[in-house]
């Protein structure tokens, strides 16, 4: 399978920030040269291991790290470095690049325009000065609204904003101004992130010494249905559990990676899939480039999801957007849970021209990884219940939700 939507990672950061987690170099003055000589090589090397002429690109995202890091000239290198390999200048190509508001100004926004960025991902995080100093970004409060001026300035189509909710107890942020100021700024899409604290980074490590404490479930809760019904009201759809977005203008590419289409990562940490096979990179910089230089990839590992592993993969990408699953291909005991479902407001059924189909309400994301296990296993849970002994409806013994 051709893939038509592309990866690449830019790892390199001025900071890393208290709660990263991502495949991140702390370098201020970031070797672009070598990264655009390296990314490109790889590229060579997949086009050839895959057989491909050439690519036919539909979205292109490029992130980090901090893309914007990298400065003017970058995206058009980039560009310059794929066409070798890739078809990406068709009018329909959906160009995504990630960028810090302190390093995003009319003239980085022009060199981008100029190089064929069609979507800026801003990384706002919050609106809040104190918060933004804990979590070590750089830019101020003000730092987002400039970023989206030089983005309209330039002619871009389109502004993706970023916002972090579920911060740790101690913090005052007032979360409802957060998305008041986002949505007078008018971006196109805006996604959310639940903040949790990885064992390996700065916030990780203070949760574990007791220095923070993560914010209650009910309080996790409350700030993401809060964001649900402002962010509705204000026009978006909510058409992914993390994801908003006004007519037209969802991502492309992120459907992509939810619709099981293939996709090819590159950079360090980059993931690929091209069905039934999914790898991905080694995340250090130096190893990964190392590795290229020698061999033309840098695969850490790789696993061919089968069976059960794949059904429930099918089940949870299905349930994590707005499309839902086909009530056509619901057993019996799905179709009994999806009622179940719909009763505690966790899921609606609907119908489209395709037929019947089921899908998560806001509450019901809340819990998506939970129900695409019970989604998964109800038709084992219903033959058991079948097949066992002396059972009788309602005696408290079959399977329940919690």
């Amino acid at each position: 399978m051709t893939p038509a939507s592309l990866y690449v990672h830019a790892p390199f950061c001025a900071r890393r920030c208290s709660y990263c987690d991502f495949a991140v170099t702390v370098d201020s003055t970031p070797p672009v040269e070598a990264w655009l000589d390296t990314i490109e090589a790889e590229l060579a090397h997949h086009v050839a291991a895959g057989g491909w002429e050439r690519l036919r690109l539909e979205t292109l995202y490029v992130g980090g790290g901090t893309p914007s890091l990298l400065g003017a000239g970058a995206m058009a290198g980039l560009r310059d470095r794929l066409r070798a390999h890739a078809d990406c200048d068709a009018g329909s190509l959906e160009w995504t690049a990630e960028a810090n508001p302190e390093r995003f100004d009319d003239a980085l926004a022009t060199d981008w325009a100029r190089a064929g960025v069609t979507r800026v991902s801003l990384g706002a995080q919050t609106f809040d000065e104190a918060t933004l100093r804990w979590m070590g970004r750089l830019h101020g409060p003000d730092g987002p609204v400039r970023a989206v001026r030089a983005t309209r300035a330039a002619g871009i189509p389109a502004v993706s904003v970023d916002l972090i909710f579920g911060l740790p107890a101690r913090h005052t942020r007032d979360w409802a101004a957060d998305l008041d100021r986002t949505v007078e700024l008018e971006p196109e899409h805006v996604s959310l992130y639940g903040l949790t604290a990885e064992p390996a980074t700065p916030l990780g490590r203070w949760v574990a010494e007791g220095r923070e404490h993560m914010p209650a479930d009910e309080a996790y809760e409350a700030e993401y249905m809060l964001a649900v019904d402002r962010l509705t009201a204000a026009g978006y759809e909510h058409y992914e559990v993390s994801n908003f977005a006004r007519p037209g203008h969802a991502s492309r590419h992120n459907q992509a990676y939810w619709t099981g289409a293939a996709y090819l990562g590159l950079g360090p940490g980059a993931h690929t899939y091209l069905p039934p096979r999914r790898w991905w990179n080694v995340r250090d910089w130096a190893a990964y480039r190392e590795r290229v230089r020698a061999g033309g990839e840098a695969v850490e590992s790789a696993e061919t999801p089968d069976g059960g592993a794949l059904r429930l993969e099918l089940a949870w990408l299905g349930l994590r957007t707005k499309s839902g699953l086909a009530m056509a291909d619901a057993t019996p005991a799905q179709s009994r849970l999806a009622d179940a479902w719909s009763a505690r407001g966790w899921a609606e059924r609907f119908v489209t021209g395709g037929g019947e189909r089921i899908r998560l309400t806001g509450a019901g994301w809340l819990l998506l990884d939970r129900l695409a296990v019970e989604w998964d296993a109800a038709p084992e849970a219903a033959d058991r219940e079948a097949r066992a002994p002396d059972r009788r409806v309602g005696d408290g013994t079959g399977p329940r939700l919690a």
